[in-house]
């Protein structure tokens, strides 16, 4: 069995205790004990921005926000899609996740947190959104598991009527606000539709080609 190393921990606001460890080559984010997140498992990640970006990755000055920093993957793929004159504001909650990106998980995807197109906002994702009037042509969400949220309980308000209210409102005209989430959601979906959302729902492999669980991807137009 491979040892594991402790790289770093920290209590999120609502004292989820959150570990960063290497086991091997790989970097695991526990959050009170439990797998939130594994550096062997982005390809969906990936998926999420390709999809999100399709129109945007057309335009000349894109806007664009994610809510959820995670390990950097999401981010580095947006980023490769994105023209040079794009804007990527990133909203994480946890000051010691983007450390951490600083820090040992730089690396993995190429240190995306460099790009000086890229301004991080160390604040709730909800906060961003609701500030933030017809601003972003996209919002990405790969925050927790999605709308069964796993650490933070707040992060569940961004999955209700009132979060897809304000994420429609953060959006230009023909926005799209896609979402991460670790399994299929009807409820939530149909939420998305009763928010004035054309929806399709997309399934990506954590690993892409390579296999992995799937994920479930909601890809939704400002209607």
């Amino acid at each position: 069995m491979k040892p594991v190393e402790l790289l770093g921990e920290t209590l999120s606001p609502d004292g989820t205790a959150m570990k960063l460890i290497r086991r091997g080559d790989e970097y695991i984010i526990l959050a009170d004990g439990a797998i939130l997140m594994s550096s062997r498992l982005h390809g969906s990640e990936e998926a999420l921005a390709t999809l999100a970006c399709q129109r945007v990755r057309t335009l000349k000055a894109p806007s664009v926000l994610i809510g959820g920093l995670g390990m950097g993957f999401t981010l580095r793929a947006t980023l490769d899609l994105l023209p040079l004159g794009a804007t990527v504001v990133v909203a994480e909650l946890v000051p010691a996740v983007v450390e951490w990106n600083r820090g040992p998980l730089g690396p993995l995807a190429k240190h995306p947190l460099k790009d000086k197109r890229v301004r991080v906002e160390t604040e709730d994702v909800f906060a961003t959104l609701s500030s933030r009037l017809g601003q972003f042509d996209a919002v990405l969400l790969d925050v927790d598991n999605g709308p069964a949220a796993f650490t933070a309980s707040n992060n569940a308000r961004l999955y209700d009527n009132l979060g897809i209210a304000v994420a429609r409102a953060a959006l230009k005209t023909e926005g799209v606000l896609a979402v991460w989430a670790a399994q299929d959601d009807r409820k939530f979906e149909q939420r998305l539709r009763d928010g004035r959302f054309d929806v399709q729902v997309r399934r990506a492999r954590g690993r892409l080609k390579k296999g992995g669980p799937f994920h479930t991807i909601f890809l939704s137009h400002k209607s």
